[in-house]
């Protein structure tokens, strides 16, 4: 890990303080805000925590969390994005000495991009009330019994058929009882993921491998590697995975005009809304409308846009909306019906998020930050609204730009 705290050529500190590049890596070094932003490439890396500089660019490549997600944060405050992913912030720190380059100048404010430091500060405040609270901690008896529930599903489906045989009538209770226990598997996978249930990482890691690998056939890594990234810069396109849909779909309201002014041909706008159903209803069915529904309701009809530097608390906001309460739309969703809420804490257990929403709001209207909530109805109207809006403006833009 030590090689990554080397100081690339152009490592400079700020005028009038530290020592030079030779000397940076003892972290005595200060760079203003426009030196640490020159760093934002593939092969010159630097971010900013707790106005700590560090040089990433060997590291990134060893970053536990995939490469890219931490390159997304190069150039910039990563301070929050930090706080939010580890459990455990003050562990992960030791690993961050050999990367340590210097520090911000004392005249350099603590946020880059001109971010609204009461903002981030009122947030940190936020995170620090929640930490206290003990809503970072989880009740192992609600994901013993929810991966309960979930195994059952799963048995009496098998034993039904294995009693009573194939008729009609029983493989499709079966597939319903099937399409079910996958469903909410993928939510219980989405839990271990994200560190949210187990006191250590490491039981968390071996957990997410038997739900996503045994229970639901598919790779933890890959898994981890795209949704990182989706988290942190949600909406955010060639950073967010999920948005990246190029040649299927034209997302947004700015991509569709891009792409119509170029000239190129993506799906017919009259038809994008209609294959977003029958694609699915041509795939694994039930439990693919199910999965796609819940994930894109809260993402798809919000902001789609290029890098615009925001800040954590609003960036998550802009990206994200919640479904309203209830114990269908819970149990449901996952509770990703409180989608802003698990953005702006990924690794709090689901079972909080009702108990940290009044405070997420209130700190939202504080600072003019919208925060919508819609019927589960509404929310599956606006996918497909969103989808037929982007597709008329691609087709205008082509035809008319």
């Amino acid at each position: 890990m030590g090689g990554g705290g080397q100081q690339t050529e152009s490592s400079e500190p700020a005028k009038g303080g530290g020592v030079g590049p030779d000397g940076g890596r003892g972290g005595s070094a200060v760079y203003t805000w426009e030196e640490v932003q020159k760093h934002c490439h593939r092969s010159d890396q630097w971010l900013v925590i707790d106005r700590k500089v560090y040089n990433i660019t060997q590291w990134a490549k060893r970053h536990p969390g995939g490469i890219r997600v931490i390159s997304h944060f190069a150039g910039e405050d990563a301070t929050d994005a930090f706080v939010a992913f580890h459990p455990d912030p003050n562990f992960v720190r030791k690993f961050l000495k050999p990367l340590l380059i210097g520090e911000l100048a004392p005249t350099e404010p603590s946020q880059d991009h001109g971010k609204n430091a009461v903002m981030v500060q009122d947030f940190q405040a936020l995170r620090d009330r929640v930490e206290k609270e003990g809503l970072l901690r989880a009740r192992p008896l609600f994901f013993s019994l929810y991966l309960g529930h979930i195994v059952l599903l799963e048995a009496l489906a098998l034993g039904l058929l294995w009693v009573w045989g194939t008729s009609w009538s029983l493989t499709l209770l079966c597939s319903l009882m099937l399409a079910t226990s996958q469903s909410q598997a993928g939510w219980l996978q989405h839990d271990y993921g994200h560190l949210s249930v187990c006191k250590t990482s490491s039981w968390n890691h071996v957990l997410h491998k038997f739900v996503i690998g045994h229970l639901k056939g598919a790779s933890a890594n890959w898994w981890n590697h795209r949704h990182f990234q989706h988290h942190a810069k949600p909406n955010v396109f060639s950073k967010d995975p999920d948005v990246n849909s190029l040649h299927v779909f034209v997302l947004g309201d700015k991509q569709p005009v891009e792409y119509g002014i170029k000239k190129l041909k993506y799906m017919p706008y009259h038809h994008q809304h209609q294959y977003f159903f029958l694609s699915k209803l041509l795939n694994t069915f039930l439990e693919s409308h199910w999965f796609v529904w819940v994930t894109q309701m809260n993402h798809l009809p919000m902001e789609i846009d290029h890098e615009r530097h925001q800040d954590w608390l609003t960036m998550q906001l802009s990206a994200t909306c919640n479904i309203e309460q209830s114990t269908f739309n819970d149990w449901f969703s996952g509770h990703l019906n409180f989608q802003i809420e698990h953005h702006l804490f990924p690794t709090m257990p689901r079972h909080n998020y009702h108990m940290v929403a009044p405070l997420v709001r209130a700190l939202c209207e504080k600072h003019g930050l919208p925060y919508q909530v819609k019927t589960l109805q509404k929310a599956i109207i606006d996918v497909v609204g969103s989808l037929k809006k982007s597709g008329d403006l691609w087709l205008d833009a082509y035809l008319h730009k």
